[in-house]
């Protein structure tokens, strides 16, 4: 595509307007069974830009799925057309396909999700760290745990009719069961980073087919109140706040390589 920049000639080039049209395309003629995940819809676009356009040696394509549900009424009953945002978290892949070698080939594909919020009221603390001139931060074994979890995985390889949908809900729920423990007592996290590393852990030895998973875990801080004319704080009034925070990231891989 050197001559589109350098001389001007746009000979060859393919058009926003056609990128545009072919993700249609895609989704009307290409899917060929009845429930697509977001990475069979990605590879499938990837696939069709590298293998129609010869100027095109690599694509790479974004999905996004927001999270919409049937509504239920208060009887358990699906609506047979209503539809309601269930959360903040917004799902997402990426896909990439390059021209050569095996035909279709996908040269990268990762998933993941943002945005997911998770809190705890308890079981968390942060001790034993650093104290200085500048530290105003005191050591507890008591707070509340809030972050809205960013991940991403990448796959050890990738088989015909892959469920997607399944790998995603195996470990959005390892993340949650590590994250929470048990319902009746749950689990003590010593800190953000134990626990993102504990996530990491229990997801590569659950999911068999993950072969990394990337973590960025921002610290919301939800601050203990001393409420006017109390005696004190008493564990039971917080205030959210936007203040400086820091964000937690880290991957957790296998040794194995990874698509």
């Amino acid at each position: 595509m050197e001559h589109a920049f350098v001389q001007g000639d746009n000979t060859g080039m393919t058009a926003t307007d056609t990128q545009k049209n072919t993700v249609y395309y895609v989704a009307k003629n290409h899917l060929t069974y009845e429930r697509h995940s977001p990475e069979d819809f990605a590879m499938a676009l990837a696939r069709h830009f590298v293998n129609e356009y010869p100027l095109v040696s690599r694509a790479e394509v974004t999905v996004k799925m927001m999270p919409w549900g049937r509504y239920e009424n208060g009887r358990g009953e699906r609506h047979n057309h209503g539809f309601v945002e269930t959360g903040t978290q917004v799902r997402f892949c990426r896909a990439a396909v390059e021209r050569g070698g095996e035909p279709g080939r996908v040269a990268s594909l990762s998933s993941g999700v943002d945005g997911l919020r998770v809190l705890k009221t308890t079981q968390s603390g942060y001790e034993g760290f650093l104290h200085d001139a500048y530290t105003l931060l005191p050591d507890t074994n008591e707070r509340i745990l809030a972050t809205s979890m960013s991940l991403s995985w990448t796959y050890g390889s990738i088989t015909p009719r892959m469920d997607f949908d399944g790998v995603y809900d195996a470990v959005i729920r390892t993340c949650m069961d590590s994250f929470f423990g048990g319902v009746s007592k749950g689990v003590y996290s010593p800190s953000v980073q134990f626990t993102l590393h504990e996530m990491g852990q229990a997801v590569l030895q659950r999911v068999g087919v993950v072969a990394s998973i990337k973590f960025s875990l921002p610290n919301i801080h939800f601050l203990p109140c001393a409420v006017v004319n109390s005696a004190g704080f008493e564990d039971d009034v917080y205030v959210a706040t936007s203040e400086p925070h820091g964000t937690i990231e880290a991957e957790v891989a296998r040794a194995a390589s990874r698509l």
